[in-house]
């Protein structure tokens, strides 16, 4: 195969993939059968977590440095049961978001994946270092694709 043939960036975003996929499964997979979940937006909220989550229980609250916090939806235009912009992160060196480290049983991954919409394209998940009181501890979270900004949904608006 030659490089930068068709066929060589096929294998080449294979491979990638496949080794996103092993390294995500590692990440969430622990000696105890459970994973640290950083959450913001809506998932500090124990009660809308826990609906589709029932093993979250709160371990710390945690800052992400080096991204912020913004609104948004994942497709131009898209209409959303939101009703606005829901939230995300994004890299921006200098800035922090604070929010919640939860920890999970392994059992609610996939619930947890389906509520964020990986499969439909619409969050990914990535592991981050997150500061808390008992130390830097590595945690799965959520990052929107396909980001377009626009105003928080009425919901969030309504938090006080």
């Amino acid at each position: 195969m030659l490089k930068g043939s068709p066929m060589w960036r096929t294998s080449n975003i294979f491979y990638t993939f496949f080794l996103i996929c092993i390294h995500f499964s590692k990440m969430s997979d622990s000696s105890d059968g459970k994973f640290m979940y950083f959450a913001f937006g809506s998932n500090l909220l124990k009660e809308r977590l826990q609906l589709m989550n029932p093993s979250a229980v709160f371990y710390a609250t945690g800052r992400l440095k080096d991204y912020k916090l913004d609104f948004g939806v994942w497709e131009k235009n898209v209409e959303t049961a939101w009703h606005g912009g829901v939230a995300t992160i994004e890299s921006c060196p200098g800035e922090e978001v604070w929010g919640v480290v939860w920890t999970m049983s392994n059992e609610n991954l996939s619930t947890l994946d389906s509520q964020e919409g990986v499969s439909l394209g619409k969050y990914s998940p990535l592991e981050v270092s997150i500061e808390t009181d008992q130390g830097v501890m590595l945690c799965r979270t959520y990052q929107m694709n396909n980001f377009h900004a626009c105003p928080p949904s009425p919901q969030y608006k309504q938090v006080s």
